[in-house]
This record gives structure tokens, C-alpha cells and sequence, in this order.
């Protein structure tokens, strides 16, 4: 697989609303796949597909935990990802990547 199109299914996998979620929900730390379905008024096989989804593109990890699933958000790769097609849209900007950024913080210049 190409790089391209290795990104190519990360950016397929950020489309989904649901999937976006997911990701932003793990940003606070690892989940149990039943806490991530509950948050979700679609069924748990549902998020089952979103969450294999995630996974086949690298963006959360599992692991289990006896019989609980547990996932993790996998920054690196998110943020590789995202970067490098910012860095080839817009190579004028520079892309901070250990900024943290909280919502309701306030930005640089305000």
C-alpha cells in the first residue's frame, strides 16, 4: 500500500460524523467498547463497524482487557496524517504539533 493511499482510508475513516465522535470521545483516554456505544443512539453492532473502521486506518489501538475491548486513540498517526496533507495544501503554514490544545482555551493573540 502507498502512502497516498494509506492516507487515503484515514481521510475515508474522518468522513464519518460517528467516527468523529468516536475519535474526540477518546481524546480524554482509553475506552471499553460498551462505554463508546453507550454514548451512540445507534446499535452496538453499529459501532462495532465504525469502530473496525477506525482501526483498519490506524487511528485508535485495542486491546483487550478478560473479555472488555479496550480502545485508545492513536495521536501519532491522526496527527501525521492530518499534517502532512496540511503541510502539501498549505506549505506557507507551519503546523504545530505539540501544542496542546483545550477546548475553550484561549488562542494565541487573544
Amino acid at each position: 500500500m502507498t502512502e497516498a493511499q494509506d492516507e487515503a482510508g484515514a481521510f475515508r475513516a474522518l468522513a464519518d460524523p460517528t467516527r468523529r465522535q468516536i475519535l474526540e470521545d477518546l481524546r480524554g483516554g482509553e475506552l471499553a467498547a460498551g462505554e463508546i456505544a453507550s454514548r451512540f443512539a445507534i446499535s452496538a453492532p453499529s459501532v462495532s463497524r465504525h469502530l473496525g473502521v477506525l482501526k483498519a486506518a490506524g487511528l485508535v489501538t485495542e486491546r483487550r482487557d478478560g473479555n472488555r475491548i479496550l480502545y485508545t486513540l492513536a495521536e501519532d498517526r491522526l496527527a501525521t496524517c492530518i499534517g502532512r496533507f496540511l503541510s502539501a495544501v498549505c506549505p506557507e503554514q507551519i503546523v504545530l504539533r505539540h501544542t496542546t490544545w483545550r477546548p475553550g482555551a484561549p488562542s494565541e493573540g487573544s
